[in-house]
Order: structure tokens, then sequence, then C-alpha cells
């Protein structure tokens, strides 16, 4: 597969293979070029989860954990996910997981690699892997963790500060909903603070949960 041409636009489009599924998709994203993330990236993180999942729950992108192992969620950010979903009786292996962004963007802090915000035209360009994800899964509810993947996909001017936890109409599934990447809950700055944030958090999915089971 061929590389990105300097003059070509940044789009993951061209590694779309014809006819995809989940499986030629994740083998075909892991030559991905669409964007210059790759270049530091250890390698692409693609979406994770069963192929039929009635809920797909999109994050901003990979963090340095998962960009080691290859897999989403599975950070410290991913133990405070499957907490929560487990609260409100939903399994991670039931459900599809994965990002906006497939490639970890970092700067250097110490000795440390931290999340740095992907730019709109990097969002842009890992797009067309995430409408394939979602053509191929046609889950039931969609729900955007963050403001980056809620913004991403709902819109820019989208709040989820004031719209979390409420299901909005959106073409991409009969059910969306948008609330705050579980990394949030690790900023809190305190014990109080983060069982505060834990519960809001466990609040929204429980919302979701009985929706779907409805």
């Amino acid at each position: 597969m061929a590389k990105r041409s300097p003059e070509a636009p940044e789009s993951a489009a061209p590694f779309i293979p014809p006819r995809p599924t989940l499986r030629t998709a994740r083998q075909a994203s892991a030559k991905c070029t669409g964007c210059d993330l790759y270049r530091r990236a250890t390698q692409t993180v693609f979406g994770e989860g069963r192929a039929d999942a009635a809920v797909v729950f999109v994050g901003e992108q990979p963090g340095d954990a998962e960009d080691l192992a290859g897999r989403p969620f599975v950070g410290p950010a991913g133990r405070v996910f499957d907490q929560a979903l487990e609260a409100v009786g939903l399994e991670r292996d039931q459900v599809y997981v994965t990002n906006v962004v497939k490639h970890f963007k970092w700067e250097t802090r110490g000795k440390r690699r931290i999340h740095a915000k992907p730019r709109v035209s990097e969002i842009r360009a890992c797009r067309p892997w995430l409408e394939t994800e979602l053509a191929l899964i046609k889950p039931r509810a969609l729900v955007c963790l963050g403001a980056t993947a809620a913004q991403a996909l709902l819109g820019s001017t989208f709040r989820v500060t004031t719209e979390r936890g409420k299901f909005v109409e959106s073409p991409l599934a009969p059910v969306v909903m948008a609330t705050v990447h579980p990394s949030s809950v690790l900023r809190a700055q305190t014990d109080e603070e983060r069982r505060q944030a834990m519960e809001e958090f466990v609040a929204d999915l429980r919302t979701l949960a009985r929706k779907l089971s409805r």
C-alpha cells in the first residue's frame, strides 16, 4: 500500500480496503500514513470488540499504555471505564470501543510521554476509519467519551459540560449520548472529587443502560 505523497491531502480514505470487514480494516489500518501522527506512534490502535455490538464507545485517542499494547482503553482510564461498565451491568466483551484518532499523539515531559490533543485536521484525516467501524457494526447506541470525540461527531459547538448524559438526535445511531472521558475521573484533585466524578460518570452510563433495556 503506497504512502501518502507530500502533496496529497491528509486522509485515511485511500487506506480503507474495498468491501471492508472489521478484520480487514484493522489489518489495513496498521499501515495507515494518512496523517503524520503515525511517525511518532508505536503502532495503530484500532477499535476492539464485537462486530455485532449494540453499543460503540468512542474516545479521543489511544494513550501511552494503549500505544504500547496496540489495544484501546487498557491503561488507567480503561480501568475506570471497565469499573463503570460493571457498575451498570454492561460487559466490556459485549461492546465495541474505539477512538476518533488511531495513533497516540504525545509530547515529552521529563521521561514520560504525555497526551497531546490532536488537531482538527488530524481528527478529520482519521475519520474514515471511524466511519468504516460504525458502518460495519451499525450499533444501536453510540457514546462519545469526552469533548474531543463529542465535538468530532456531534459538531464543534457541542458542550459535554451541559449536555452530558442526555440523548441527542444524530444519524450516527438510533441512540446517541455524550459523557466525560474516564480519564477525567483520574484528573480529579482529591479522593472526594474522584468519588463524585466516578458517581456522575456511572450515572450517565446507567441512563444509557436503562434506555437499552427498554
